[in-house]
């Protein structure tokens, strides 16, 4: 399996983790096939990227 794909997975994976459902037999096809580097990575990307829409949106509804 390719890097690429690997680090679709992660985000994927990170995704299915933010919403809190997923399949058992997904979460060990992602165990088998995704790096776990990737996964620290897309992880400490997705939680800015929240943080930072929270503050965006805290910011939009205080502004009114």
């Amino acid at each position: 399996m390719s890097d690429k794909s690997s680090l679709w997975h992660s985000v994927r994976a990170v995704a299915w983790s933010f919403i809190g459902i997923r399949k058992r037999s997904g979460f060990e096809e992602d165990v088998a096939n995704i790096k776990p580097l990737h996964v620290l990575g897309v992880g400490v990307v997705a939680a800015l990227l929240f943080v930072i829409g929270l503050i965006v949106l805290v910011n939009l509804v205080v502004a009114k």
